[in-house]
């Protein structure tokens, strides 16, 4: 029952966003880029500066893009094999590759695991900011429709501002240069506010979807790899990283968590099939409602 009052504001803030674009008709496009450019950045800064370097970070840090390259591996075999295009492989990546660790994740493990697992679970949430800021925005600008090359998709990544509040988070706390409070107090209040933000950007997106357009071959492969796939991929990656137990478990169950919400909006910003990415996000998180308890049950008699 826990569980599912954690799930309960997830979809309270996804049918605001539904609800609101059905009756009010926003301008999701600029919405987006009002996430990504502008208040994003300021969450990234405020997570890279506040949370304490560690060894840890080293070997999550391994966990996370592993996890992610071998997924991005299997689209790319998987689109070869099927005869998808590019942009069909780089909306598959976005809505496999990367996983809602955040606002949804890190709640299911303060529950399962108390307060040291949510240590744990806050560095991973760190790590994929980092990997879905700069691996994600990628594939998001080289997916998009009018990507001209290379250079056009680098120029787009270089654009991003969300890995620079990063990176100057990250140095101004390896330099111990402490910022004023009332400036950080305004860092922290535009860097909540994306969270839910980005979720009412992806019901907006869930009520602009035209289902009988719904590539349900494509999701089905989404949801397959987010779902089941990649909480073994995590297993496997456990038998070799040096970490304890109860790291081990949160490995495993946040790489079964859905498919993160941030990818909704870096498929509407650069127009990378946001119908399939965002229907691949939305029947996940449902999905799991069935999936992470199955999941939890097993994690403790593996270890």
């Amino acid at each position: 029952m826990e569980f599912l009052f954690i799930l309960l504001p997830v979809f309270g803030i996804f049918a605001i966003g539904f609800i609101g674009q059905k009756t009010l008709k926003f301008d999701i496009p600029n919405l987006s880029k009002l996430t990504l450019y502008l208040m994003s950045p300021f969450l990234a800064f405020n997570t890279f500066y506040t949370n304490p370097l560690t060894m840890d970070y080293f070997y999550l840090a391994i966990y996370i893009f592993v996890l992610c390259l071998s997924l991005i591996l299997l689209v790319s075999i998987i689109s070869f094999l099927l005869g998808y295009n590019v942009q069909d492989r780089c909306a598959l990546i976005l809505a496999s590759a990367f996983m809602n660790n955040g606002n949804y994740g890190t709640p299911v493990v303060l529950l399962v695991f108390g307060a040291d697992g949510l240590d744990i679970a806050v560095v991973l949430m760190v790590l994929q900011q980092l990997a879905m800021s700069t691996i994600g925005i990628y594939f998001a600008a080289k997916g998009s429709k009018d990507a001209n090359g290379m250079k056009t998709v680098m120029t787009r990544v270089v654009r991003m501002p969300i890995a620079y509040g990063a990176l100057l988070g990250l140095i101004l706390q390896l330099l111990h240069i402490p910022l004023p409070s009332a400036l950080m107090t305004c860092v922290k209040l535009v860097g909540d506010a994306a969270i839910p933000t980005i979720m009412i950007v992806l019901g907006m997106q869930l009520a602009v979807i035209s289902f009988r357009r719904i590539e349900l071959d494509k999701v089905g492969i989404a949801l397959v790899l987010k779902l089941l796939i990649a909480p073994f991929i995590a297993f496997g990656l456990t038998l070799i990283l040096p970490v304890d137990e109860m790291t081990k478990q949160i490995m495993i169950l946040l790489a079964a968590m859905p498919t993160a919400a941030n990818t909704t909006l870096m498929a509407v910003q650069f127009d990378t099939k946001p119908d399939l990415v965002s229907s691949t996000t939305f029947i996940s998180t449902v999905l799991s409602i069935i999936t992470l308890p199955i999941v939890l049950y097993f994690l403790h008699p593996v270890f």
